[in-house]
């Protein structure tokens, strides 16, 4: 990695995103509107939610007919029956359940609360009642995205999908990658030397979740609207690889 430095730049202008929306161009339009294009290298930090919005998966919770098990954990949470079957429906396993949330393996195999379920910051239709998922194949979506935006702008640039985690041991939410193209997302240095010639042992760095958390402090958790940020000057020379990387598998994970 470079120690050149590394520039952040939330983009403004992205407007309200739709089912279907073409959400490479729009992005092209509001860099360009910004006086910035892409460049070879550049890192385009996007949020899950308008990555979900452009692929339509919104449900609507008059749809959901909840189960035995979604409508006893409502009660005992004081949640939505029809939200809880829907966390229940994108999970491959519930971890926890603790007050008024349900710590849940996504299928995706994320650990997070009410497995990415969200209702914040999204128009809720005519019922009232949508929730957003997460995208079906975030690593994918990335890829399309690098790819749509590489053509446009004529550079290998790459890109990062991300969403806010909390984590065991401390309070608040962070950024996390939950997809990745172009970059590096974990980066292995094992067998590396320290300052004083150890030999590291099971040191890995997580540069697409470092790089989704930076990103995350221009993006905001609220009313912001800026949902997408530009990275420029970041270099590396480890190899790129997707955020499914930076999964734990159940194996070496201590908390299940």
């Amino acid at each position: 990695m470079s120690l050149a430095p590394v520039s952040f730049f939330a983009l403004p202008g992205i407007p309200l995103i739709e089912p279907g929306d073409d959400l490479a161009s729009l992005l092209a339009g509001v860099l360009r509107e910004n006086g910035l294009g892409l460049v070879e290298g550049d890192i385009l930090v996007i949020a899950q939610k308008i990555v979900s919005k452009a692929e339509g998966l919104y449900i609507d919770l008059d749809e959901v007919k909840p189960s035995r098990q979604a409508q006893e954990l409502a009660e005992k949470l004081g949640k939505d029956p029809r939200h809880v079957e829907v966390v229940l429906s994108e999970s491959g396993e519930i971890v926890k359940v603790g007050q008024h949330v349900i710590v849940a393996a996504h299928k995706l195999g994320f650990v997070m609360a009410n497995a990415g379920i969200d209702e914040s910051n999204i128009s809720h239709g005519e019922s009232g009642n949508r929730v957003l998922l997460l995208p079906r194949d975030p690593d994918g979506s990335a890829a399309k995205l690098k790819q749509r935006l590489g053509e446009i702008f004529g550079a290998s640039i790459g890109v990062v999908i991300n969403d806010s985690f909390g984590r065991p041991w401390r309070n608040g939410v962070v950024g996390v990658a939950l997809g990745a193209a172009g970059v590096p997302s974990l980066v292995d240095r094992v067998g590396s030397k320290d300052l004083f010639g150890r030999t590291l042992r099971v040191t890995e760095i997580a540069v697409a979740d470092e790089l989704a958390s930076a990103a995350s402090l221009l993006m905001g958790q609220a009313d912001e609207g800026l949902p997408a940020v530009l990275v420029r000057g970041f270099r590396s020379t480890a190899p790129s690889r997707d955020a499914s990387s930076l999964i734990r598998n159940r194996e070496r994970d201590m908390f299940r």
